[in-house]
Formats: C-alpha cells, structure tokens, sequence
C-alpha cells in the first residue's frame, strides 16, 4: 500500500465538563493541538450546542481534526486525519492534556491505495 497519512480515531472520558462544554478553551487547545502536532492551519469552525456540547473542525493543509464533546458525560470524540508532513498522535496528546481526559482509545489506520496493475501500465504509457 502506498501510505497517503495517518487516521487517528480517538475515544476520551473522563474530561471536566467546563472545559468540554466552553468554545473557547475548545479552540485554544485545537490551535496548540495543530502547532505541536506540526500542521498548517486553514480554517477553524467551532459551534456552541444548547444546553451543551461543542463540535469543532479545524480543516489543515495536511487534511482535519474534528472534536465532538458531550459534557453531560465528561467524554469527547476526536478525529485527526493528516497526510504529508505532521505529527498527530503528538496533536492528539496536547488534546488530550488541553482538556484533562483521564482515559483515552485511540485506533491508529494507515490511509493509503494499492496500484493496481492497470495504474502501473498506464504510467508506462505515458
């Protein structure tokens, strides 16, 4: 397979719902998240749910980080998909210290394609 990036999907509990539940401390570990974890900065979206929850998406050059917080349940779910450069199991530990979960899950994919023969004959071609 031709690795084209990394996919952490990640599973946090335990997280102090005043954090989970606030934009703006949201926002701030996104961004710290982002420059640990070496990527590029393109946009951030962060939206405030009622009565609580936060979801926020940080689109990079490198690809996302999306991050969904249920503060009722002091739990939060964070997706990291960075290709190229960057290091996001590095993102993901100053999130996952940014909003104090105690217990994480994290699933690691490696993102990529295979060549098929057909892509190797037709490079050839060209």
């Amino acid at each position: 397979m031709e690795k084209m990036g990394t996919h952490l999907v990640v599973d946090a509990w335990q997280a102090p719902a005043e954090l989970l539940n606030d934009p703006e401390a949201i926002r701030k570990a996104l961004i710290e998240a982002i420059t640990a974890g070496k990527a590029t900065l393109i946009d951030l979206c962060v939206h405030q749910f009622s009565p609580y929850g936060v979801t926020a998406t940080a689109t990079l050059a490198e690809s996302h980080i999306a991050l969904h917080t249920w503060p009722e349940h002091g739990y939060f779910a964070a997706d990291l998909f960075f290709c190229g450069v960057g290091e996001p199991q590095i993102a993901m530990k100053v999130l996952q210290t940014a909003l104090q979960a105690q217990k994480i899950e994290m699933r690691e994919l490696e993102r990529g394609f295979i060549p098929t023969v057909f892509n190797q004959v037709a490079s050839l071609e060209c």
